[in-house]
């Protein structure tokens, strides 16, 4: 590959990972491999001068600022930090300073990993605040700045104007909350701290963003200049002064030798820390020796950004161990020797799923190359073969549950193996708030806090369990008084009257959702029904496939949902149906409503058709039975003429309904 060739591919992907990491939050490679890519780059533009590009990758700070937020051009240019890699071009670094400027003292700061911002205060009020953006313009995202606690709103004793630079960031206790509500909520979970705290920061909706609990750490005063400072030290002192949380463990030095070994232990003990840092920065501590170093186009020539390797080293892999998470996924867990890596001692390490196993021909005794990734989580990166002992068999994921001994459902679809278990204590809370929640079995008063004292007073062990208990045991659980227990009691014995749709729902059948609920409950009109239907019965059924229809079987035989369903029904709980259906008129015909009715919603229309035994569909295809059509219908309406799909007037369909006469069309 020629370097013109190879320079254009590195500035696309560069670009590319640019966007992911700036704009998206969604970074796809680590911070060390888009460094390397950096580092190639900028060393193949200064050999071939002659395909520089001023839009370059390396002449650019940041990414472009995002169109959902107001643009704020910044009155002192945000600049990135020149990053080195090892102690060698450190050394370049401090021979490039006082080659310009002589003898000087350096501060070294711990390089927080997070979201660069700037504030604005005027006379001692903030009233704008911005991301970095490209840094010349950024995003105006100064509401969601006021929810953070650590930004003062008003400056005692302040100047007249003020902007200050600092990193938004996630501690690391708060994102392993985050990522445990998000896991309850089965929803996709947050990939690091870095990007958690760029993704709460960019939210249209401030109240997110304050959910989010994020903190600063301030290390600038960009208009110093303008103050009487002289130095960084002093302006870091003077910024603590006025209320803000300052850059922590700051230190000067006055010689090389010194810096290093404070980038050193630093390095060391990293991983102690409560949030996340990807490297220490290294500044000229003197104001006026900044001023004579100057900046070039991306960076300032007075300081210089280590940036640390993520660290690996070999150990024995002795045991995988599974953990069931609270949704009952099965996560093999690598036992190691302990190992020391980026400042602490990693025993354990993900081994993921099944796939990654069987990737890897991962066994126990192995010798595995470990490291963390971004410097947080271990990980095993390959396997020495050449160090495997002649015993080592291939691993098997369990078949069983570790915790219930429950079967495990294994689809080869999915890479993740799941408990089966109506009632794995590993998955207690989790099945309780679904029990529980508003289109299950609607208890109000049930969250996720009430249903946490519950297990962990021992009260609960099963969702039947809920209907044992009295209003003197609830009454005495933390922040729950008399009228709230008895209120939550009164609430659990009123849950024992909804339809069957909503107890289908409320198992937490995988595959079953509100749906299939109200679609079995209709056909089969109790509990007992779905219990006897075989799997072909039940695939017969529309909307009802093969996969739900398995689901269903595989759950119902298990010993935990039989004992559950029996416990229910002698707590009283209905285990029928009130079909929906009023009648056939419509049966086996899919309708579709499209624009806007006189007499009736939309929401209403839908309804009408699903009581008299139809489908409502909201789109067209050829096994459409026709199509409702009122004012300004459009695309619909030109598809179902185009299809050849009859179509009805509003009145045509309240005539039909009142008539019967359906089965003409």
């Amino acid at each position: 590959m020629d370097a013109l060739t190879r320079i254009a591919a590195l500035r696309e992907q560069l670009r590319y990972h640019n966007q992911k990491y700036y704009n998206e939050d969604a970074p796809e490679i680590p911070d060390f491999e888009y460094d390397a890519m950096q580092r190639e780059l900028r060393a193949l533009e200064a050999e071939y001068p002659e395909f520089a590009d001023a839009d370059s990758p390396t002449l650019r700070v940041g990414g472009a600022p995002s169109e959902k937020f107001s643009k704020v051009r910044h009155s002192y240019p945000l600049e990135s930090l020149q990053d080195v890699f090892s102690f060698d071009e450190l050394q370049e670094f401090f021979d490039r300073v006082e080659a310009a400027v002589g003898q000087a003292e350096y501060a070294v700061e711990l390089k927080i990993d997070g979201l660069s911002v700037a504030l604005e205060y005027e006379n001692g009020v903030f009233v704008r605040g911005a991301t970095r953006g490209d840094g010349q313009v950024g995003e105006d995202v100064t509401e969601n700045l006021r929810t953070i606690a650590d930004i003062p709103q008003t400056l005692e004793n302040a100047p007249p104007r003020l902007i200050v630079r600092g990193e938004v960031y996630m501690k690391k206790q708060v994102f392993d909350e985050l990522n445990a509500a998000l896991e309850l909520a089965e929803k996709p979970l947050l990939a690091n701290p870095r990007n958690a705290a760029a993704g709460s920061l960019r939210q249209k909706d401030s109240r997110i963003t304050a959910g989010r609990r994020l903190s600063i750490f301030c290390f600038n005063i960009q208009n110093s200049d303008e103050l009487p400072l002289e130095s960084h030290t002093q302006a870091l002192d003077y910024l603590r002064s006025l209320g803000f949380t300052v850059s922590p463990f700051y230190r000067l030095f006055r010689s090389a030798e010194d810096v290093r070994a404070e980038i050193a232990r630093m390095g060391e003990t990293r991983g102690e820390l409560g949030f996340d840092i990807d490297g220490a920065v290294v500044k000229v501590n003197s104001f006026a020796q900044r001023a004579a170093l100057g900046s070039t186009a991306k960076f300032p020539r007075w300081a210089a950004a280590y940036k640390y390797p993520p660290e690996e080293k070999e150990t024995l892999l002795k045991d995988i161990v599974i953990t069931v998470g609270r949704t009952g996924v099965l996560t093999p867990n690598a036992v190691l020797e302990p190992v020391r890596l980026a400042g602490t001692t990693v025993s354990r390490a993900t081994l993921h799923n099944r796939d990654f196993i069987r990737g890897l021909d991962v066994r126990v005794g192995d010798t595995v190359l470990v490291r963390k990734a971004g410097e947080i989580i271990p990980e095993i990166l390959r396997v020495n073969l050449d160090k495997r002992p002649p015993e080592a068999a291939p691993y098997e994921m369990p078949r069983a549950c570790p915790v219930c001994g429950a079967p495990v459902l294994d689809d080869e679809d999915e890479a993740a193996m799941r408990c089966t278990g109506a009632e794995c204590p590993a998955q207690l809370l989790r099945n309780l708030m679904h029990f529980a929640s508003r289109d299950a079995m609607d208890i109000d008063g049930c969250g996720q806090a009430v249903l946490q004292g519950l297990i962990d007073a021992e009260l609960v062990r099963s969702a039947a369990d809920l209907y044992a208990l009295e209003a003197g045991q609830v009454e005495r659980l933390e922040r729950m008084g008399k009228k709230s227990a008895k209120n939550l009691i009164a609430s659990i014995a009123a849950s024992k009257t909804r339809d069957l749709s909503r107890l289908l729902f409320a198992f937490g059948i995988r595959h079953v959702g509100q749906k299939a609920g109200k679609v079995l409950s209709n056909h089969f009109s109790s509990l007992d029904a779905v219990l006897d239907a075989s799997e072909e019965e039940m695939t017969e059924i529309r909307d009802i496939g093969a996969t739900t229809a398995q689901s269903i079987v595989h759950w119902r035989e298990q010993e935990q949902s039989r004992r559950l369903i029996e416990r229910l029904r002698e707590s009283g709980v209905n285990f029928n149906g009130e079909k929906t259906a009023s009648g056939d008129l419509f049966a086996g015909k899919t309708i579709v409503v499209t624009g806007t009715l006189s007499t009736l919603s939309r929401k209403a229309a839908n309804d009408l058709i699903e009581k008299l035994g139809g489908k409502a569909s909201g789109s067209v295809s050829k096994k459409t039975s026709f199509v409702v059509a009122g004012e300004a219908a459009g695309s619909k309406l030109q598809k179902a003429n185009d299809l050849g799909v009859p179509v009805l007037t509003e009145d045509e369909f309240i005539q039909m309904t009142k008539e019967g006469t359906a089965s003409t069309l």
